[in-house]
């Protein structure tokens, strides 16, 4: 099978160590970068000369970002190219567009490598669900957001320092707002949850991250048997679904506790199956070049995969009702309950304080959240998970 790959950074470079030297059937026969980023005869700068080449039979996109890769990907599409992709946000904000055309022109479009990196987590959601209904999809999927949180735990260390050390590893970027905002695990998760639920799933995901997250907080939560890490969390039951992306207090004994640095793990729940995790590099350029190729095979080898291309089920976020922590100097009203000896929560002089708001969704908890912010910006919220919540009751 012949390709045409549009990047050759770390993701793309990746997959073409790979190709040659352990997949000699897929030949990639040419190579979109910009001037001066690689020196290879397969080279090109002009984008027609990939996309619109009758000879190529599959187009690999590890550029990133939404422009020019939508135009890319789209119109490999409309010349009948199937299409790999690499790129979760591109698929977030385009994933009907983009199984319409390759259902519309016979292509194949393939995502593995866009959720968990190395993780064969989108395959094994589909098989899951060939038996059957998933009814719930959650785990760490962001590499950098979760080294930070093990860093801080492990080494005692605060957040900046956490943060310049992954930048000094390359975990993570210059400008890390998608992987501290959690923007990158709200791509994943829609994603995500359009394969488990078989229904397209909005865009509009609630979405907190982990920017204002002190080891003071965390210290507060270790004190207690407690643990926290940045989940992506989706249900279905029915014909109603939700998702959100949150920080989560877990009880310190929990797997997802004791992932360290920059792996992931993801979990799924079947009828039959029962729940499933999966665990690996979640980013690297051998293991999400691993998946591409992995996508690759399967269509030289005809296996076809198609996603939902609308939203059938119905969006309720009380699915996903919980009991929220507040670390915040802002007033929260009377449902809110302080956890006794917490002290002040921040690690500095402020009168910032955990307190407890129990029944909420994670869009009410994200307004509450925004409200609070408005007087104290450096608020943070986080849901509890239903073991920590249960010690709840012994403390409140």
């Amino acid at each position: 099978m012949r390709i045409g790959l549009l990047g050759c950074g770390t993701v793309g470079g990746g997959v073409l160590e790979i190709c040659r030297k352990r997949v000699p059937s897929l030949e990639v026969v040419r190579i979109l970068t910009l001037p001066g980023e690689l020196d290879d005869p397969l080279v090109t700068h002009d984008a027609s000369v990939l996309l619109d080449d009758p000879a190529i039979d599959c187009v690999v996109e590890a550029m990133g970002g939404d422009e020019p890769a939508h135009g890319f990907l789209v119109r490999a599409l409309e010349n009948g190219k199937s299409v790999v992709t690499a790129n979760k946000a591109v698929v977030a904000a385009h994933f009907a567009e983009f199984m319409e055309l390759a259902e519309r022109h016979g292509a194949q479009f393939r995502i593995e490598a866009t959720s968990g990196g190395g993780v064969p987590w989108v395959a094994s959601i589909e098989k899951a669900r060939r038996v059957d209904e998933v009814t719930s999809i959650s785990g760490i999927l962001n590499g950098t957001s979760n080294y930070l949180i093990d860093a801080m735990e492990r080494e005692g260390v605060d957040f900046d320092a956490a943060l310049r050390e992954a930048q000094e590893l390359g975990y993570a970027e210059a400008d890390p707002s998608a992987d501290i905002d959690g923007i990158d695990v709200r791509n994943k998760t829609i994603i995500s949850a359009t394969v488990a639920f078989d229904s397209l799933c909005r865009s509009a995901v609630p979405t907190l991250g982990i920017r204002r997250l002190t080891k003071g907080i965390l210290d507060a939560l270790a004190a207690r048997g407690w643990s926290l890490r940045l989940l992506a969390r989706a249900r279905r039951a029915g014909e109603r679904y939700a998702a959100c992306v949150e920080p989560v207090v877990l009880s310190a004994q929990s797997v997802e506790a004791h992932v360290p640095r920059n792996f992931n793990l993801a979990t799924l729940e079947g009828g039959t199956v029962g729940e499933l995790k999966f665990y690996g590099q979640g980013a690297g350029a051998l293991p999400t070049g691993n998946a591409i190729v992995q996508d690759l095979l399967d269509i030289e080898a005809g296996v076809s995969s198609r996603y939902a291309t609308r939203e059938t089920l119905a969006w309720d976020p009380s699915l996903l009702g919980a009991a929220y922590l507040f670390a915040t100097k802002a007033p929260l009203g009377e449902a809110a309950r302080e956890l006794p000896g917490a002290g002040e929560a921040a690690g500095d002089a402020s009168s910032r304080r955990l307190s407890v708001v129990f029944g909420l969704d994670p869009e009410r908890a994200g307004e509450l959240a925004r409200a609070a912010a408005e007087t104290d910006p450096e608020t943070f919220v986080a849901s509890f998970s239903p073991e920590a919540a249960a010690s709840l009751e012994g403390l409140l």
